[in-house]
């Protein structure tokens, strides 16, 4: 990786760390964002990433550091794809080139890349229960004077963690500061009744009017000269028991509450920051922000622009990889078009997802079909319940989640969907290596977790013909009951996909090419890379067997029982975590039918994969096309031990 040759702005140049920040003159902080802006432009325009959520924070940003302590004073980013600004401020401003790089820095706030990056994240909804741990670790070792801020968006706060949080902080006597970020946005727009209700309060004339008279009341008593906690507290008794009940539910849950404010006005920001030092306990600071700020296309659409890719920062052209031949389309937009399909064949069906509307594709039905398409906000656990709840009165749900969100339903799954025998289709895109989103984006466990529950059937497809297959076979009500199916991000590898729809018989896998010496067993896309490695190494003679499992569970018996009759080299290929894996289910069956083997099991391996595109990530872990052909040749080269 070659050093960034993009310049910073004068005003925000000098600046490496917190502590220079806060040298700026106040009046200069505007300065400091429209530098702060700009270098995020410049940067993301030819390096790519998240866009339009950090432009929307940066005032915010250099609020917080300049008003805080910070490292001392915690600061604890939610989802973390805005804190770009964050990570220029905090000594990354020369590497920031490298963000979501193989062997660069993370695109989220990660502990042990910097002592600013207070708690590590990437899934939505955490910051205020991490928080609050760490207010209350500072309350019991005695440090007083410390601050610990959470800023949670209006997305991110739909999410039943974040109310959990919120219940626990109002009875706890520490110093924490919840700032919602509100822009109506997470990556689509934000849904359900908590959004109808911040919009209630942000557009209440009457509220807002007699805020603001309180603000400038405030600003008065400074210029007099120290505003004490007493005043403070006194003029916020008044506003709780006056207007403030329009916006009781913050109030109810034992916070004060502050705000709206706008979120773009950083000298106001940090004014009511350092007021709001001033006051003990649990405090909630409301600002108002537009996702994409100084970037009138991002502005216009925020949900393209959330992570556009490369573009041209002048005419706003997000470059497209170029290529002569047809594309095979991304396995999330085959989704969503079978999805119509299948629900316009029956009417029963239906979608369902937390917040990845367009993530997932179902917007595509959600245009077509508005009524039988559900959004229910950041919410994987509702996601799931809703849905069983859906499939107890004979609806048949397909219930979309990225596979390291599914993590976060795990219970429901379990409690709300198998034990019942529900007929609830679990839909995991992003399985396997999740590419620049690196470590809590990677879906390595869902094999083994799904693989251990009773009930389950686990199944993925090689190509986009085998997921329209199993999205039919999974719809039909003769097979009803708990269904998961895996398929990894990007795209396939059918540029003609779009095939009739052919029932795929539950537990049967299939044999993709005979061969001598060498079995490969593989599940899911990954069997592409084994078909490639086969024909390769058939023109230099080696011939080995390929089959495609379809499904882990129920495993295709008779399938393997041909395999381990067979052959003695056996190798299993899969795009997850081998623990537990589709290759532990091989080896169990072997070990259940006192068949003897050498197997290699090619997958992820036993510890956190970072971040990188996915053929890099792919080599890394040992098993892309190079690394099967390699692996054959070496078994072959030895000898079975008895």
């Amino acid at each position: 990786m070659n050093k960034s040759e993009i310049k910073a702005g004068p005003f925000l140049e000098p600046i490496k760390y917190p502590i220079d920040l806060r040298k700026v003159k106040e009046e200069d902080l505007n300065k400091v964002c429209e530098d702060l802006r700009q270098y995020i432009i410049d940067v993301v325009s030819v390096h790519g990433g998240h866009f339009a959520a950090s432009l929307g924070v940066v005032e915010l940003t250099v609020a917080l550091h300049y008003a805080f302590n910070t490292p001392y004073d915690q600061l604890v980013w939610d989802v973390g794809h805005q804190a770009y600004g964050h990570k220029i401020l905090t000594g990354r401003r020369e590497k920031f080139y490298t963000n979501r790089v193989y062997k660069g820095i993370s695109g989220f706030p990660k502990r042990n890349e910097s002592e600013y990056d207070t708690f590590g994240v990437g899934h939505s909804s955490t910051s205020i229960s991490a928080a609050l741990g760490m207010a209350v670790a500072s309350r019991l070792k005695g440090e007083l004077d410390r601050q610990h801020i959470a800023v949670i968006g209006d997305g991110a706060m739909t999410a039943g963690l974040a109310f959990e949080g919120l219940n626990h902080a109002g009875v706890e006597n520490s110093n924490l500061l919840v700032v919602l970020n509100d822009n109506c946005m997470s990556i689509d727009p934000n849904v359900g009744a908590l959004k109808e209700y911040l919009t209630d309060i942000t557009t209440s004339p009457t509220y807002n009017r007699f805020k603001d008279d309180v603000w400038k009341a405030l600003d008065r008593l400074r210029k007099v000269g120290h505003v004490s906690q007493d005043i403070i507290g006194k003029i916020h008794d008044t506003m709780k028991a006056g207007l403030l009940r329009q916006s009781n539910m913050f109030e109810s849950l034992k916070f004060r509450y502050f705000g709206p404010i706008d979120g773009h006005d950083v000298n106001h920001l940090v004014k009511v920051m350092n007021d709001l030092k001033k006051i003990p306990g649990p405090k909630l600071l409301h600002v108002l922000t537009v996702k994409g700020k100084g970037f009138e296309l991002a502005e216009k659409n925020q949900t393209k622009w959330h992570a556009p890719g490369l573009f041209d920062k002048v005419t706003g052209e997000i470059y497209k990889s170029k290529s002569d031949k047809p594309q095979p389309p991304k396995y999330q937009d085959v989704f969503g078009n079978t999805m119509v399909e299948l629900a316009e064949q029956n009417k029963k069906i239906v979608g369902v997802t937390p917040a990845m509307l367009s993530g997932s594709s179902l917007n595509i039905m959600m245009n077509k079909i508005p009524e039988r398409t559900f959004d229910v906000g950041i919410a994987e656990q509702h996601a799931v319940t809703f849905s069983a709840g859906l499939a107890t009165q004979g609806m048949i749900p397909f219930c979309n989640i990225y596979s390291s969100f599914m993590q976060r339903g795990y219970d429901q799954v379990v409690h709300d969907v198998a034990l019942q025998k529900l007929h609830v289709v679990l839909c995991m895109d992003r399985a396997g290596i999740a590419g620049a989103d690196g470590q809590t984006h990677h879906g390595a466990l869902d094999i083994p977790f799904m693989r251990c529950i009773p009930n389950m059937i686990v199944s993925a497809p090689m190509n986009e013909e085998e997921l329209r297959n199993l999205m039919f076979t999974a719809s039909l009500e003769k097979n009803a009951g708990p269904f998961s199916i895996r398929y990894p991000r990007g795209n396939g590898v059918m540029p003609e996909w779009k095939t009739p729809f052919k029932e795929i018989e539950i537990g049967k896998g299939r044999k993709l090419r005979d061969g001598d010496d060498v079995a490969i067993l593989t599940i899911g896309h990954i069997g592409n890379f084994a078909t490639a490695a086969a024909e390769k190494l058939a023109l230099e003679g080696i011939n080995v067997a390929h089959y495609d499992l379809r499904f882990v569970k129920p495993i295709d018996e008779e399938l393997m029982h041909e395999v381990f009759s067979k052959y003695k080299k056996i190798m299993t290929i899969e795009d997850g975590t081998i623990v537990g894996g589709m290759g532990s289910a091989v080896i169990e069956f072997m070990a259940a039918n006192n068949y003897s083997a050498e197997i290699k099991m090619m997958g992820m391996p036993d510890h956190i994969v970072e971040h990188g595109e996915q053929a890099e990530l792919y080599a890394e872990c040992g098993y892309d096309t190079d690394a099967i052909i390699s692996n054959v040749k070496t078994m072959l080269q030895q000898k079975i031990v008895a």
